[in-house]
Formats: C-alpha cells, sequence, structure tokens
C-alpha cells in the first residue's frame, strides 16, 4: 500500500436515513416474490461498436472513435485529481481512449452526492462496512451483469474469492477493492508481513544476542541496554493516536505476535484483549516501563516524532507495526549508520507456545470501486475496471512503460532503467509529478511489488524475510463491527476508546495489582455499554464471513 498517504479507516458514516433512501431512489430496482429490493441492471446494447470476445480485453477490441470522460469521484480530499499529465495516467488515457475527471471529497461531500442523485460514473469509498458499501444495489451496477454484457474479460483478471466476498443479498458483487489478499495471496510467498520485533543490530550484539522470547529475558535484556547504552531508550513502540482510535503497536499487532486467537474454539469471536498470554506480557512491559527502560515520552508522541526517533536509532529495540510505512526513516538510519541498522529478531513470543500469526491487508482491501448506474458509458467503465486489475494495467501502475521505465532483471523480475531509478532516488517531486509510479492504486496489489527488488527500501528486507512463513489470514473476522449509528456501534465506540486508556494506563501502573484494578473497571465498563448484545453482532457476522469463505 502506498506509504505516502496515511488513512485512518472510517468507523461510522454521515450518510443519514433521508438520504439512503434517496439514495435507493436513485437507480431502478424490483422486488422478489420475497419482498426484497434486487437490483436491476438496464444496460444499453453495445450495437456495433465490438463484438466481445472471452479471450480479449474489451478495451482492445472497442471501435468508439470518440474519446469517452469519465467523472471518477474518490473519497479522500489527497487524491491526486490530475489525469493524463504524468506516464502512467497519459498511457491510461491513451490505451482506453478515455479523460477522467477526478472529483475528490469527504463523507459530507459523499453524502451530498447521493442526496442530489448527480452521481459520478464511478465511485471510490475506504470503508465495506458502511451503509454506502452494504447497500450498493440501490445505486452501483453489478459488476457480473457489466463483465457479462461488455467485458467477459474481467474474469479472468479479477479473483473469484474477492468477488465472492463483496456478494450482497442479490448474489452480484458491486464494489471491487484493491489490496484485496486472498488465501491464495497468504500461501503464495508474494506478499510480505509489515509487523516485527526489531533491535539495533549493535545493541544487540553488544548485550550478547540474548533470549528475549519470554518476558523474563526481555525485562533483564532491557536492563543489560540501559547500562550499556545510557543515551538510548531501550525498547519503543508505534505511537498511540490522540483520539483513542489507534493503540500502536501494543494491541492488535503485539496480539499477533504471541499468536493470539482472533476465534474461539467454537469459531466465536475471541476478545483479544483480555487473553492472559497477552496480559502477560503487557505486566512484563509495565515492569519495563517502571525499571525506566520505556520513555514516558513513547505515549505521548505522534507519528512525525517516532519517525524521527527511529532514524536517529534513539530506540534500541521496538515493537514494530507496518515497518514498510517507516521504511524512509529506517532507511535513513541504516544508511549513516550500517553496522547499526534494526534487524527483527525472536524476541517477545507466546508464553504459551503459540507460532506469530501475522496478518497483511486481508480481503476486504482498502480502496472499493464501483460502477454507479448513472455512468455515462457502463462498457467504458468497466473497460477500467478490467484494465487497471490486468496483468498489462498492473505493470503501468507499479512500474510504467517496458523499455521506457523499467526492463526485465532476470528470473521473472524487473528493474527500473537507471534514469528512472536516479530520479526515483534523487528527485521524488519529479518522479510524483512526471511519472506517477505506484501512485495510481485503486486497483492495486502487493504480489505486483515483489516482482522487483526496488519496490522496497533496502532497511526493511530482512525484516521481510523473517516474517516468511508466518502471514495467517483471519478473514472471518473482518467487518465485524455493528452497523454505523446503531446502538451497539455507540457502545462500542465507547469501549474501544476506554480500552486506550485503560492499556496506557495498565502499562504506566506502579504494580501489577493496580494494573488488575484497572483492567476490572474496564471489564465493568464493557458489561456496562452491552458488550453481549456488540459480541452477538459480531458472532452474526463472523457466520455470514464463513459462509462467504465457504467454510
Amino acid at each position: 500500500m502506498s506509504n505516502k498517504k496515511i488513512f485512518k479507516w472510517v468507523v461510522g458514516t454521515t450518510l443519514t436515513a433521508a438520504s439512503i433512501l434517496t439514495l435507493a431512489a436513485c437507480g431502478s430496482s424490483k422486488k422478489d416474490d420475497a419482498g426484497s429490493d434486487k437490483a436491476s441492471a438496464d444496460l444499453p446494447d453495445l450495437g456495433d461498436r465490438y463484438e466481445i470476445d472471452k479471450t480479449k480485453p474489451a478495451w482492445q477490441l472497442d471501435t468508439k472513435k470518440d474519446e469517452t470522460e469519465l467523472t471518477w469521484y474518490v473519497n479522500a480530499d489527497w487524491w491526486n485529481t490530475e489525469f493524463g499529465k504524468d506516464l502512467v495516467t497519459k498511457k491510461v488515457k491513451e490505451d482506453l481512449n478515455i479523460n477522467i475527471k477526478f472529483v475528490t471529497g469527504d463523507d459530507t461531500k459523499l453524502n451530498t452526492l447521493f442526496a442530489g442523485g448527480d452521481m459520478p460514473d464511478i465511485v471510490t469509498i475506504f470503508d465495506s462496512n458502511s451503509q454506502v458499501a452494504r447497500k450498493a444495489e440501490s445505486w452501483a451496477l453489478p459488476l457480473q451483469d457489466l463483465a457479462d454484457k461488455y467485458d467477459p474479460y474481467f474474469y479472468d483478471v479479477a479473483a473469484k474469492d474477492t468477488l465472492n466476498w463483496y456478494k450482497l443479498s442479490d448474489g452480484k458483487s458491486y464494489g471491487y477493492p484493491d489490496y484485496s489478499n486472498t488465501a491464495d495471496d497468504y500461501s503464495s510467498g508474494q506478499i510480505y508481513s509489515r509487523d516485527a520485533f526489531i533491535i539495533r543490530k549493535d545493541v544487540y550484539e553488544a548485550i550478547g544476542k540474548p533470549d528475549m522470547s519470554t518476558p523474563e529475558g526481555f525485562e533483564k535484556a532491557m536492563k543489560d541496554i540501559k547500562a550499556q547504552f545510557p543515551d538510548l531508550i531501550p525498547f519503543g513502540f508505534n505511537d498511540f493516536a490522540a483520539d483513542g482510535t489507534s493503540n500502536g503497536s501494543m494491541d492488535s499487532v503485539l496480539q499477533d505476535r504471541l499468536g493470539v486467537p482472533y476465534l474461539t474454539e467454537d469459531g466465536k469471536y475471541n476478545d483479544r484483549n483480555l487473553d492472559e498470554d497477552y496480559l502477560t506480557w503487557i505486566k512484563a512491559f509495565r515492569q519495563v516501563r517502571q525499571d525506566g527502560n520505556i520513555s514516558d515520552d513513547t505515549f505521548t508522541d505522534d507519528g512525525d516524532k517516532f519517525k524521527e526517533k527511529l532514524s536517529t536509532g534513539k530506540y534500541a529495540s521496538i515493537m514494530i507495526g507496518s515497518f514498510v510505512n517507516q521504511g524512509i526513516a529506517l532507511q535513513t538510519f541504516a544508511a549513516a549508520n550500517p553496522d547499526s541498522q534494526y534487524i527483527a529478531v525472536d524476541g517477545i513470543m507466546s508464553t504459551k507456545g503459540n507460532e506469530p500469526t501475522l496478518t497483511q491487508a486481508g480481503i476486504s482491501g482498502w480502496m472499493i470501486n464501483y460502477i454507479s448506474k448513472n455512468a455515462k458509458d457502463p462498457a467504458k467503465a468497466i473497460q477500467v475496471f478490467t484494465y487497471l486489475l490486468s496483468d498489462e494495467g498492473q505493470m503501468l501502475t507499479n512500474y510504467g512503460i517496458k523499455g521506457e521505465t523499467y526492463e526485465d532483471a532476470g528470473d521473472g523480475k524487473v528493474k527500473f532503467t537507471e534514469e528512472t531509478r536516479n530520479i526515483q532516488l534523487n528527485e521524488p517531486e519529479k518522479f510524483q509529478k512526471d511519472y506517477r509510479i505506484g501512485e495510481f492504486i485503486q486497483f492495486g496489489h502487493d504480489r505486483y511489488k515483489a516482482l522487483s527488488d526496488e519496490s522496497y527500501v533496502d532497511a526493511v528486507k530482512q525484516m521481510q524475510e523473517w516474517g516468511e512463513g508466518k502471514l495467517t489470514p483471519q478473514f472471518a473476522t473482518e467487518n465485524i463491527g455493528p452497523e454505523a449509528a446503531s446502538a451497539e456501534s455507540r457502545s462500542l465506540s465507547a469501549i474501544t476508546t476506554n480500552w486506550s486508556t485503560t492499556l496506557v494506563g495498565m502499562l504506566r501502573s506502579g504494580s501489577d495489582d493496580d494494573a488488575d484494578a484497572l483492567l476490572a473497571q474496564y471489564k465493568t465498563f464493557q458489561e456496562q455499554n452491552n458488550i453481549d448484545g456488540i459480541n452477538k453482532v459480531r458472532n452474526e457476522k463472523i457466520a455470514e464471513n464463513e459462509k462467504k469463505l465457504g467454510n
């Protein structure tokens, strides 16, 4: 996923009940005998424009002479709205004979579009659990209908499991995401882990490469670091969000490291925050902090401050989440201190013998793309989807044009040309403006990054190697939160905020007894805020997900 933008997953949606009704009225629908609404795609015929061919993408067959203009709404103000000027989008424009007018905004603007009924041709959102996504049949066209009528080659480039995941109650799929990893992707070896326990190489060697897999061994190692490297912070972790929406790498990232199960033995939701193994390590970190080996600043530093300390090697060791997103800081330190660079090691492991179950982007992906019922040229719109999902589109968006910006590197891999690589490394603004390689990501996928050794900075490659064989999909627990604006959703928001406060309090408490008291208060807060009702919703959605997955 692009490292250039940091996006907070949307917990709720601003769409009101009235605008959902307006949204539903925008497209045609019919009732089946059971009384449920089902989308009815009234698609225009192709005429003599081209004959579909299952063996060829429709964009290669389309004989339409006039350039098609499509409006594409992206629900993110940071999206680059330029089209046709940089190398990547200029090639898209040329190959597909289109001009794309990008429009950006936030949930409020998206709400306004729906309420007004003036929908763009293509819509990209970020929350697959939102009402917008769950009601897609009322405003978007089914991808299967579009593919059948205009571009059956779409089925060759779209992942079947991803399409099934996005099917609604009518059995059709309306959205298609980027960075959707299927079970096959997880087992392919073409996507990499992103979380690790890392330590400066010079520090690790100086303290004798100790066993830090147990709480006792870890606590002793932190004391040894403090004694030998008094100017360093022995242990750090990703920044906590000021609004309580993220606890850095100290809950889910740590829990994955310890292999804490996502589900109970009978397939129900498991509250990982209350796991005994996890809480044992939280108390170990509490002791490390009491020993003076976790800086209090770590709890208040923002992301920029974290990266600053990372780039100067201020932390001796770190429980780090999404190290690729910290790649520039890690590479900055490694380049200046090659004998001291951070490496991943086997520290912080389960006290129960569980293996790490690291995660990556799940099957839900990130940006979800739809073709609206207002699409002026639905045939061209599905061609855009097929093109960007295909090897041709993926190689273009990730590496540019063969022979011009990249070339074969042997063993099935590619590399940038010397000129392109030089601009990438030394003129990043020019690379972004003139090339836009790696940024046109609505249909991106990590497996294409595996085709080049230049996709990631050198500083993270050893960390990726450490994570090989440790990725474990957790698709069943994706998008299991309560519906936005429901009573359960409001309760869960309160519980989430309370947990963040509780976790920080436990880590900073003066004794294990004090930590236990805070945890007891949190459990009471859960009960007072209908945790049973929330878990009932979660378990219902887990069952739905298992059905989608064919389990």
